[in-house]
């Protein structure tokens, strides 16, 4: 049998990804926790995976104990200001808590400041809708690195600002709930104000820091590259998902499809790309789907579809957003990459394909740093609630009870190992062999 190594620098971060909401349970005085108990939801996120509990040592042991070495996770926001004024210092010490935690098991930080969910008290004052969220968010900011900077450098401003603006008021998915094709771009325009504050902020608090933002990069093809309207059709799709943040903060000036927007503060506000990628689409013109700017997104047939069809096996779709990202001129770090799968037959050979993938792009001497796979325990997947399965560990909501799945082998070989190899890959997804180590 044919044996090779990918091997990855060293130094190279590999971990997980986590989410305040979606792990700590009974975040009851945010937004999401009020949508949820009006209905909007598949299930409710109660416990969720017990974090604030404490199982976040358990959790992070088996993390350690896999070979990783980081691990990307978020604060919220209406734990550590529950009131527009009053902090709750007990709040920031349990994050410190964990921080510390993370630091003891030899694991780099990265925090999210902001992952999709804001304090009611936020919420019913407009939330981003308008400009009056900015300050209010750059104060939590700088209180909040000022508390956690002694175990933490890496910072994250904003989760997908992208998905939060699209979902929230486009699809109404996310609350707000609304459905409009103006207000998206508002509120995204006041999340890019935000992240630009927030960056100032951190670097005035720890001149060391390294900041960005989270970006949920959809990649796209036109159906048929030779005719003009699926051409058109997949450049609009793509410019109102992809660009207006990253343009943003490239130029300062926000572009979408409905006009430009001067924000001059952003130009240059990150330190890093943060990219989240899962999947890409093809897109085709349709006169069908207005609502859609005349635009059907879709897998091809025979594709390697995730249970539910959210998400396909497209590998190289990871290694052309890579690409992408290069324009932006800072180091690269993938944030978010992974699938939903709760008998984990798709996740190994999906996990092998994107970081060979991965590895690519490395070899080629692009500035990747790491790699955070979503996610290390199944967590609380927003309205989809407890439908989708995406972590390494499988979690019996009811008794919070563990189970290692074989892909969480595979992840810890890799991490181990700082790199892919043939004899992983022919362990844990042999039908991929062929596919990676051709002859």
């Amino acid at each position: 049998m044919l044996t090779a190594s990918f091997h990855f620098p060293k130094g190279f971060l590999w971990g997980t990804a986590t989410a305040a909401h979606q792990v700590e349970g009974n975040n009851t005085n945010n937004n999401w926790w009020k949508w949820e108990q009006e209905g909007h939801t598949v299930h409710k996120s109660g416990l969720a995976c017990d974090w604030w509990g404490g199982r976040w040592k358990e959790d992070l042991d088996r993390a350690a104990e896999s070979g990783q070495n980081a691990h990307r996770l978020s604060v919220e926001w209406s734990r550590i200001q529950p009131a527009p004024d009053r902090w709750d210092e007990a709040a920031l010490e349990h994050y410190r808590a964990i921080l510390r935690g993370l630091r003891d098991r030899n694991m780099t930080a990265m925090v999210t400041l902001h992952h999709f969910t804001d304090p009611l008290w936020l919420s019913e004052i407009g939330g981003w809708e308008t400009g009056t969220v900015v300050p209010l968010f750059e104060k939590f900011v700088r209180k909040t690195v000022e508390a956690l900077k002694e175990y933490c450098t890496l910072w994250c401003t904003i989760n997908e600002p992208n998905v939060y603006a699209l979902e929230g008021y486009v699809d109404g998915k996310f609350p707000p709930g609304q459905s409009n094709v103006v207000r998206p771009f508002r509120v995204e325009a006041n999340l890019l104000r935000g992240h630009a504050a927030a960056y100032r902020a951190i670097h005035a608090v720890q001149p060391e820091a390294r900041v960005g933002f989270a970006h949920h990069h959809r990649p796209m093809k036109p159906r048929y590259s030779w005719f003009p309207l699926d051409v058109l059709e997949r450049n609009i799709q793509f410019n109102a998902i992809n660009m207006a943040f990253p343009s943003g903060i490239r130029s300062g000036v926000m572009r979408t499809p409905l006009g430009n927007t001067r924000i001059p503060e952003a130009k240059g506000t990150q330190d890093f790309f943060g990219l989240n990628y899962y999947s890409q689409d093809t897109v085709a013109f349709d006169l069908l789907r207005p609502s859609e700017l005349f635009g059907r997104r879709y897998y091809p047939k025979g594709s390697d579809i995730a249970e539910g069809g959210m998400n396909a096996n497209l590998p190289e779709g990871l290694f052309n957003s890579i690409k992408w990202a290069l324009q932006f001129n800072v180091p690269i770090l993938i944030t978010e990459n992974g699938i939903e799968d709760a008998k984990d037959s798709l996740r190994p050979r999906y996990m092998a394909g994107h970081i060979h993938q991965l590895w690519r792009a490395v070899n080629y001497n692009w500035p990747v740093r790491g790699y955070f796979w979503w996610t290390l325990v199944d967590n609380f997947e927003w309205e989809r609630g407890w439908t989708q399965r995406f972590g390494l560990w499988e979690l019996d909501v009811e008794t919070q009870a563990r189970r290692k799945r074989p892909s969480a082998d595979l992840y810890a070989a890799i991490c181990k190992e700082n790199g892919l190899t043939s004899e992983m890959v022919q362990k844990y997804c042999p039908e991929a062999f062929a596919g990676m180590f051709p002859g």
